[in-house]
């Protein structure tokens, strides 16, 4: 090549950079950064809300609620995130099939807008059932978006970056944590006047994600595959990739394509029964189940949930408590953050697994710590909550993201929307009962309440670790052959070639030719000729 041609990939290189960043921060400010803002900003108010309940029910019937009844109604509030979470998950593939995956994350803010509106109407109306609709509606928001969005961006990413984008996902959840308890904090909006306002809040974020996501790309294998746009795609590639078509990622998703074609019988979606029925994805669909109830059921969510009784069970002044909960929204920040940067160097099985077996033996630790606190020993309240600081740094590194990587990267086209929804209906249904069963696993376990989390931790680090091959780097075809080689599954290769020519603008070029050509990682760019 000649120099102008050597200059043209770093200058298309950091436009691409620029794009795609871009496209992530808009998806994602709407999008997982809403379920880790809404699990976070619940816990400030708690006091306040059980008080509106009380009160609220006085002034119609005369009489007030006993505690337990009280806490029967906040966990009712608190679950009901949890339940349109679950719907969420099933109404999201579905939604990203017929509407795409951009519009569905900008459709999916008429529910948080609606939630918004119930918050900010519920102490007029005297109605706190207006707020289990709310936090069902927020909810149903959160468990489109846990699906739609990694499947966004692990469509739109290049191979040798999606891993880090797809990553990024849990960053901007890790972020809308951490951002959720600075609000809550009593000298913002954390005080007794201002609580609906602090729940209604998380309409700004999508309200941005309105105004800025629809300037960017749809997912370019959504508009090839599921719609049959060539152009289109080849569009949305080229602003993807700063001007650039790589030849290697058309030809990939052509051929996929026509497999899809050939399979389904030109209907690429599957349904989640499908899936189950499949026994070619069946082992794709165990790894998947397993990561997803096993991201809830290891109790990190428990924390951020009840915040307040874990830290006040460690020993920490009730009056401290919401400064020392921002230490746990950081730390998972910082954690996804720092596995942002080492997921397509470590790959995505040994944070997995290596975040489950650190977190278990912080389960041990903090337990121990927990016992011997009881009887006195000094020292042990610090002990257990820097236990809890270490488990979600493990948390952090490798479940809270790795997990949410693995649908988009181990199922095909047409499989990927019912992953998620399986995958999703998984996470949502084992978030519940954690939300449910934790407070009495407190009262019936008391020094002992994260055993159960331990067994969870250490049984997912050994079927993921013995299971689950790595997927860095790797084409679908890849990952599908390392399913096969680890379950001892044999199914015949099929030959079929792409044929079609890729056109961009009056150049075609074949794949055929493209093949012989002594460049190993050649590139269709708009405008100039190869």
């Amino acid at each position: 090549m000649n120099s102008t041609g050597d200059t043209e990939p770093t200058v298309a290189s950091k436009s691409s950079g620029r794009t795609l960043a871009l496209t992530v921060c808009s998806a994602a400010i709407g999008g997982t950064f809403q379920y880790g803002y809404n699990i976070s900003i619940i816990n400030a108010p708690t006091s306040y809300i059980q008080g509106f309940i009380n009160d609220t029910y006085m002034e119609r019937w005369g009489t007030g609620l006993e505690m337990p009844q009280v806490t029967l109604v906040w966990t009712l509030i608190v679950s009901a995130f949890s339940l349109g979470g679950l719907f969420g998950a099933l109404i999201g593939g579905p939604m990203a099939v017929r509407f795409g995956r951009k519009n569905t994350l900008l459709l999916n803010n008429s529910f948080l807008f609606a939630g918004a509106v119930f918050v900010l109407t519920c102490r007029v109306a005297k109605s706190f059932e207006m707020l289990i609709i709310a936090r069902f509606l927020v909810g149903m928001n959160s468990g489109v978006s846990m699906n739609v969005q990694p499947m966004y961006f692990g469509e739109s990413a290049p191979t040798h970056l999606r891993g880090a984008v797809a990553f990024s996902s849990a960053v901007f959840t890790a972020f809308g944590i951490f951002l959720g308890q600075v609000v809550g904090l009593t000298e913002l909006l954390g005080a007794e006047p201002l609580w609906p306002y602090l729940l209604a809040s998380n309409a700004l974020p999508g309200l941005i994600q309105i105004l800025t996501l629809p300037w960017f790309p749809e997912s370019p294998r959504y508009l090839l595959i599921d719609r049959g746009d060539k152009e289109a795609c080849m569009k949305a590639l080229g602003r993807l990739r700063g001007g650039e078509a790589p030849v290697q990622e058309m030809e990939e998703m052509l051929r996929e394509q026509q497999q899809q074609k050939a399979i389904n019988s030109g209907s690429s979606a599957k349904t989640p029964w499908s899936l189950f029925k499949s026994r070619d994805l069946r082992a794709q669909l165990r790894t998947v189940m397993t990561a997803s109830s096993a991201m809830m059921l290891c109790g990190n969510d428990s924390i951020y949930f009840y915040a307040y009784y874990i830290f006040l069970a460690a020993g920490i002044p009730p009056e401290r408590i919401q400064y020392v909960t921002i230490g746990t929204g950081a730390s998972e920040f910082t954690a996804s953050i720092l596995s942002n940067l080492l997921i397509e160097r470590v790959g995505r099985r040994y944070l997995l697994v290596g975040g489950y077996s650190l977190m278990s033996c912080w389960t041990v630790v903090f337990t121990v710590a927990l016992n011997l606190q009881s009887r006195g020993v000094a020292g042990m309240p610090y002990l257990s909550m820097a236990c809890v600081f270490c488990y979600i740094l493990s948390f952090g590194l490798g479940p809270a993201g790795v997990t949410g990587i693995l649908p988009a990267e181990i199922f095909d086209q047409g499989a990927r929307p019912a992953a998620y929804m399986v995958a999703g209906s998984f996470m949502w249904i084992s978030l519940f009962l954690v939300g449910m069963l934790f407070p009495f696993i407190v009262k019936g376990l008391g020094d002992f309440c994260f055993l159960p989390f331990l067994v969870v931790c250490v049984v997912s680090a050994l079927f993921l670790g013995l299971t689950l091959p790595e997927t860095k780097g790797k084409t679908l075809a890849e990952i599908t052959a390392e399913f096969d080689r680890k379950n001892g599954v044999e199914r015949e290769m099929s030959d079929t070639q792409v044929d079609e020519p890729v056109t961009q603008l009056d150049k075609a070029v074949s794949f055929t030719s493209l093949m012989q050509d002594p460049d190993p990682h050649p590139t269709v760019r708009l405008g100039t000729e190869i």
